[in-house]
């Protein structure tokens, strides 16, 4: 039975407090993007005066079609987002229609460009961005999260969700590692890595400074005193364009760098050094080697010469 209009408002009201069913279920990161995905969403509807829940095929399909200028990323994350709250909302849901799919293979075959590849943060880099930081509490844990962050090949969510407890401190002045929940591995099961002298000396500098009382590893400094709470994952992209810049890099290559930069330059510098590539996907935690093998292209090239 189709909903008449008092059902429908309800509909399209309701979808956020539903929304939150997903909360811990999902990381913030994709919980941020699915809602932003969702208003969008709705905000097209109500321009083109179609419904939004429940939505028709053909109204997903001419919303795709509008999204055509985006990664085919961004538009399959788009079509997850729109699935999810069908199913939260117990709607009858379009998203798993066969004119879906054609559709989203028509936006992914019109891509001909390459995915934008982050830059390496290879050791050379990191040299550098360390020499730049400066000599006061800021530094000391920029300098910590730089090269803990290289060392562990981490994502950025990954290295800001450490904590204390996660880190072991080992007699040879290294660290063992917990990374405890990463992207690829939602059931949390974590995988275990080392890291050099030189990041073991940092995150002691870090840690006497602010103390071993708090849970994360890294966090906000405000007055120059500690605070209890975990950075935001954006800290981790704004320290390494910030580091780049002042070491004096190119401008074009302060933009290549992201918060995937030290993730991307480790595997590129563990390719060099003679490491497989199974070594390195163990290493990093992958699960794809079609991803991994994008990250080690440029380092590739030095490989054979």
């Amino acid at each position: 039975m189709k909903p008449n209009d008092a059902q429908l408002f309800s509909i399209s009201s309701d979808w956020q407090s539903e929304f939150k069913r997903l909360e811990g279920a999902y990381a913030p990161s994709t919980m941020r993007a699915y809602h932003a995905d969702i208003e969008i969403y709705i905000q097209w509807c109500a321009l083109s005066d179609r419904t939004p829940f429940p939505g028709s095929v053909e109204t997903v399909c001419a919303f795709l079609l509008d999204q055509d200028s985006f990664a085919p990323a961004t538009v399959r994350r788009r079509v997850y987002a729109i699935r999810k709250v069908h199913q939260l909302l117990r709607l009858p849901d379009p998203t798993y229609d066969e004119d879906i799919n054609l559709t989203f293979r028509r936006i992914r075959r019109s891509k001909t460009s390459r995915p934008r590849q982050a830059k390496g943060m290879t050791k050379s880099y990191l040299d550098k961005f360390l020499a730049v930081q400066p000599d006061n509490p800021w530094g000391l844990r920029n300098k910590a999260m730089l090269s803990l962050g290289y060392d562990l090949l981490t994502r950025r969510s990954e290295l800001v969700a450490i904590t204390v407890e996660d880190v072991e401190f080992r007699s040879d002045e290294t660290l063992r590692v917990l990374i405890r929940r990463s992207k690829t591995d939602p059931g949390g099961y974590g995988r275990v890595a080392f890291t050099s002298k030189r990041t073991g000396t940092l995150v002691t500098e870090w840690l006497e400074w602010r103390g071993y009382n708090f849970e994360p590893l890294f966090c906000p400094i405000y007055q120059g005193h500690a605070v209890n709470r975990h950075l935001s994952d954006t800290t981790v992209k704004h320290l390494i364009k910030s580091a780049a810049k002042n070491a004096g890099l190119d401008p074009n290559d302060v933009n290549d760098f992201s918060g995937h930069s030290m993730r991307v330059g480790a595997a590129q510098d563990l390719l060099k050094a003679g490491h497989d590539t199974a070594a390195i996907m163990r290493a990093g935690g992958w699960k794809s080697i079609n991803v991994l093998t994008r990250y080690l292209e440029n380092a590739e090239c030095n490989v054979w010469l």
